[in-house]
């Protein structure tokens, strides 16, 4: 088990002591600046590689907008050909952690465990515990996921992920995590003449009228001015809708 030295052990050893130039990472929370980290960290020892990341829980959870423009200015100008990042949709969400080395089409090594593609779990912040596992296993999971991810840089990815202002999402972690420690049960579905129903907001859960999607989806380039779509989460749209049965919307 692997709890200390995290970073060198996992992200620069396998390119500086066997050569791996090959990264597939499956990270249920990750931030750009950890990417720009860890890629400017070997930039800066003259080595080049290449890091293919899929962010597992953003589906659910979404992203603060400052990571996900991070991650877009990564992949398109600060390490282009040599970074891509894609956000897991369209299916449950995966808070798996894997970390798969390869130099060129060999298996070099991997590792599973604790650790987010963050600093702040690679750093001193908190503790984490990683093994080592099967890279080809690894890279097998990783592939097996792409079928249901969209890049951070194509014009679709905010109807898939919803995109916070940092304060907003900040404080939402926070209260799910203090919900997960104290054991908080979700709030239950309220009903509506005997029917299960769900209240959507028809603004953007920071308060915010969505500029390029909900009622404004129509408002942006190569899409019809006249059309407009309400977004149903999806946890909602999992766990309700699509599912059979009589269900009711409240706006």
């Amino acid at each position: 088990m692997i709890t200390d030295n995290l970073f060198d052990t996992l992200l620069v050893d396998p390119v500086s002591q066997n050569g791996a130039n090959k990264l597939y990472v499956v990270s249920g929370y990750a931030t750009s600046a950890m990417a720009f980290h860890h890629l400017e960290n070997l930039r800066q020892r003259n080595i080049e590689i290449q890091v293919e990341l899929i962010v597992g829980m953003c589906g659910q959870d979404g992203l603060s907008k400052s990571n996900h423009k991070g991650f877009q200015q990564l992949m398109q100008s600060d390490f282009a050909g040599n970074f891509e990042c894609s956000y897991l949709v369209n299916t449950i969400p995966v808070h798996s952690k894997v970390y798969a080395w390869y130099r060129g089409e060999t298996p070099i090594c991997a590792f599973t465990g604790s650790a987010n593609y963050t600093q702040r779990a690679f750093g001193n912040a908190q503790g984490e515990a990683m093994a080592t596992s099967d890279p080809e296993r690894g890279l097998e999971y990783f592939r097996g996921l792409i079928p249901n991810t969209i890049y951070c840089i194509h014009t679709e990815a905010e109807d898939f992920v919803q995109i916070y202002n940092d304060k907003y999402f900040a404080r939402q972690r926070r209260e799910v995590a203090q919900q997960e420690n104290q054991n908080i049960p979700a709030p239950t579905i309220p009903t509506l003449a005997g029917l299960e129903s769900v209240r959507i907001s028809l603004l953007a859960r920071g308060g915010e009228v969505g500029r390029i999607s909900g009622l404004n989806w129509g408002q942006r380039p190569r899409r019809n001015p006249n059309e407009a779509y309400i977004g149903i989460p999806a946890a909602i749209a999992r766990k309700i809708f699509f599912q059979g049965g009589v269900n009711t919307l409240q706006y």
